[in-house]
């Protein structure tokens, strides 16, 4: 139980900052205070959407070698 910093009666209490302060307001005390404040304060946050991994360049994907076939070799037929 702690004491309530609003009404001053020992209640249950949450620690709420308002303005950069904390305070012990019970649920009592918040609930005009919450619906006073409604509304106020920021603004609308605009939802962004990011492009999809699909529209993205595809990275390109390791050929695997399947079994029995022969190994590929890589290499540069222009050498001395």
């Amino acid at each position: 139980m702690v004491i309530c910093d609003l009404c001053g009666e020992a209640k249950q209490c949450r620690a709420r900052e308002i303005e950069g302060k904390e305070y012990d307001i019970c649920s009592d005390c918040w609930t005009p205070i919450a619906q006073k404040l409604k509304g106020k304060g920021r603004e609308q946050r605009e939802t962004v959407f990011l492009p999809s991994p699909e529209t993205q360049a595809p990275e390109p994907k390791e050929v695997k070698q399947l079994p029995g076939e022969p190994p590929k070799i890589w290499g540069n037929a222009a050498r001395a």
